[in-house]
């Protein structure tokens, strides 16, 4: 697949399923992160890998940030927060592992760096024929998912990236208007 029909055709696919990704595959989709726009070579960014019983500790932490957030949660609602991380085989957090108080690398850029290096998984995943899908949500910023992640008080967590096989069709990637978005200045 050529670059860019990589970018024109990849979408989210929320339907994921087993198996993860392989070694070989895991390491090509981390080179490809590894390639985002970087400036001064901090690389801003650290990875989290959830398989296995690492989803569901995952989940644990889901759950208690939701009990945290409303102590009177009922059953439902912690499990369904349990459940989330194990909709795919894997979950990569990214996280922008923020250097403060740089003068030429503002804490925004380095978050953007680590939302390339997010966007470089996606693209990758998709050009290795695998699913993935970009969360975030409230638990990206509650501070018990934050401390359970080990973040200094500057980093992010960027995105949850669920990763797998495809488990159903893909739907049709919308064609958008070049025009709606861009303005020139001639």
């Amino acid at each position: 697949m050529d670059a860019l029909t990589l970018l024109h055709e990849r979408s989210s696919m929320g339907k994921l399923m087993a198996p993860a990704p392989s070694a070989e595959q895991l390491n090509a989709i981390y080179q490809a992160a590894l390639r985002a726009p970087d400036h001064k070579e901090l690389r801003p960014w650290r990875f989290i890998e959830f398989s296995g019983e690492g989803r569901e500790r995952l989940g644990e932490l889901f759950a208690e940030a939701e009990f945290q957030e409303d102590p009177g949660s009922d059953d439902a609602t912690l499990d369904a927060a349990r459940k989330k991380p194990l909709r795919a085989p894997m979950v990569i957090a990214v996280i922008a592992k923020v250097t403060p108080e740089l003068e030429k690398v503002p804490k925004m850029e380095q978050v953007i760096s680590a939302g390339c290096a997010a966007h470089g998984i996606l693209l990758a995943a998709h050009a290795l024929g695998l699913g993935a899908m970009w969360r975030s949500g409230k638990y990206a910023f509650d501070p018990v998912v934050r401390k359970g992640l080990s973040l200094e008080e500057d980093d992010e967590v960027v995105a949850f990236i669920y990763l797998g096989t495809l488990g159903g069709r893909h739907k049709p990637v919308p064609q958008h208007d070049v025009a709606d978005f861009v303005e020139r200045w001639n």
